[in-house]
Parts: C-alpha cells; sequence; structure tokens
C-alpha cells in the first residue's frame, strides 16, 4: 500500500480547514482514510498547526511519503529534524539526551520566533486601529466644530429677531402712548 501523509480539506466556501491524514495513494482527496494525525488552519496568522507529533514521525520513518503542503507543516513543526536526529542516534553520532537537547534549542528558537511574528502583527493591527481612530477624532471635532458654529448662529438670529420683536413691541406701545397723552392734553 502506497501511503501518503496529505491534507482532507474542510470548512465551508472561502474559508478551508484542513486535517492533516494518513492515506491510501489511490484514495480520494476526501475520501477514506487510515489515521487523522492533526490539523491545519491557515486563515489565521501565522497558520495554525495542531498535530499529533509522534504518530506524524511514526509514520514518516516508516516511509509515508508527505504531500508537498504536509512536507511543509512537517519541516516547520520539526518533525523532519527529529527524523534526522533519530537517524543520528541510530547511526552511533550522538546519543538520544544530545538530541533531544539539539531539537528542544531549535523549537525554542523557533517559537521566540513566532511569537515575534504574533507582536508584529498585533502591533500592526493596534497601529492601524490608532490610526482610525485618530481620524475619527478629527472628523468628530469637525463636524462638532460645525454643530457648534451652526447652534451659535441660530442663537445669533434668534437674539437678534427677539430684539427686533422688542424694538417693534416698544415702538408700538410709543405710538400707543403717543396718541392718548395728546388726548390727555387735549
Amino acid at each position: 500500500m502506497a501511503t501518503r501523509i496529505r491534507l482532507q480539506r474542510g470548512g465551508r466556501k472561502n474559508y478551508a480547514f484542513y486535517s492533516i491524514v494518513i492515506a491510501d495513494k489511490r484514495a480520494p482527496r476526501d475520501g477514506k482514510f487510515t489515521e487523522k494525525i492533526g490539523t491545519y488552519n491557515p486563515n489565521t496568522n501565522p497558520a495554525t498547526v495542531d498535530l499529533n507529533f509522534e504518530r506524524a514521525l511514526y509514520w514518516l520513518e516508516n516511509g509515508a511519503q508527505p504531500s508537498d503542503t504536509v512536507a511543509s507543516i512537517l519541516k516547520r513543526e520539526g518533525v523532519y529534524l527529529m527524523k534526522h536526529l533519530n537517524g543520528g542516534v541510530k547511526k552511533g553520532a550522538f546519543n538520544e539526551a544530545e538530541a533531544e537537547k539539539r531539537f528542544n534549542a531549535w523549537k525554542e528558537n523557533k517559537n521566540k520566533g513566532l511569537e515575534s511574528v504574533r507582536e508584529s502583527v498585533a502591533k500592526a493591527v493596534k497601529a492601524a486601529y490608532d490610526k482610525e481612530l485618530e481620524a475619527e477624532k478629527k472628523t468628530n471635532e469637525t463636524i462638532a466644530k460645525k454643530v457648534a458654529d451652526k447652534k451659535a448662529a441660530e442663537a445669533k438670529a434668534k437674539a437678534e429677531a427677539e430684539a427686533e420683536a422688542a424694538a417693534a413691541a416698544a415702538a408700538e406701545t410709543a405710538e400707543e402712548a403717543a396718541p392718548a397723552e395728546e388726548a390727555k392734553a387735549e
């Protein structure tokens, strides 16, 4: 049986989510498989991989051929490095403790790199949010200034109208008082 380690598509349209499976080479992409060893979500930044490391290493050492994408995933997760280190242990180049030490050093360095990527993405998102917030604050200030100017103009017009009405009322009162005074004078 020609065994492959490959991706089995899931998810929905325009949002793919993959299972990493061990399957016969002749089986359809989403068909029958021997074992599921993990998942791969390319929609996150960086892509999220949940992998059963021991089973992936077992199948790789027993001759399963990974697809191109799965090979890059296994390389990124360190399965190929561990296979290489186990080969060195079998040849006697170094012992198992040394192999584990080298692998842990590599994994820690890899995690630092992934953490720096996450931090840079978070900083970029925060910077974009802050920039958008500042632009919105400026827009709100200009709108508030326009509203304040409009209210001031309305208040001024209302005050002028009230002053004119008061002047007109005073003039009317003065006109009414003038004929009454003339009548008293007669």
